[in-house]
């Protein structure tokens, strides 16, 4: 097993080289793949995050939730790990110290038990739904005590075998595009 911060680097660089045109493709094939599940089809209010470059697009899949007519919330962090989901506003949005775009301050937090499914970020991923993030632990404290379901869309460069820390929480279901190696 390498080391968290290795697998990291080296599936970053991975997803970071993919041709454009395949990333393309492959994002809309996981975004419909996702739309098809039945806990995306049965909620009402779907939680998502704004992609960097190198992830699956999310605004695929944030403009399909909103002409379904579904809630689209996004996350908001906050020092010490601290995450909270708000309404995604377009005009609504500043930059990150990471670089990602999220909510301005002030934002409306949306309760947990509120969200149906969300659709969870990570680097590297496990069969099993065990997933590497960036590093912050903001999506295993929040999902800890999530009740609704979870869902991953990653690029099969992204499957790689790794020790899971005692808090990692699992995602339920791991969409994998394989054309993506």
């Amino acid at each position: 097993m390498e080391m968290k911060a290795s697998i990291r680097k080296s599936v970053l660089k991975k997803m970071k080289g993919l041709e454009p045109e395949i990333k393309w493709v492959a994002d809309q094939s996981l975004i419909q793949r996702l739309r098809s599940l039945p806990a995306y089809q049965e909620a009402s209010v779907i939680a998502t995050y704004l992609s960097f470059p190198h992830e699956v697009d999310t605004s695929f899949l944030i403009d399909a939730a909103q002409a379904d007519g579904k809630q689209v919330v996004i996350p908001k962090t906050y020092p010490k790990g601290r995450m909270e989901f708000v309404d995604y506003d377009p005009q609504n949005l500043k930059q990150t110290a990471f670089g990602l775009l999220e909510p301005e301050d002030g934002s409306q937090a949306i309760d947990q038990s509120e969200i149906d499914l969300i659709h969870v970020p990570g680097v590297a991923f496990q069969k099993d739904g065990y997933r590497l993030g960036y590093g912050g632990g903001y999506y295993d404290r929040y999902l800890a005590d999530f009740d609704g379901a979870t869902v991953s869309t990653i690029y099969a460069c992204q499957e790689v075998n790794f020790l899971p820390a005692s808090y990692d929480i699992p995602v339920q279901e791991v969409l994998v595009d394989e054309s993506t190696i």
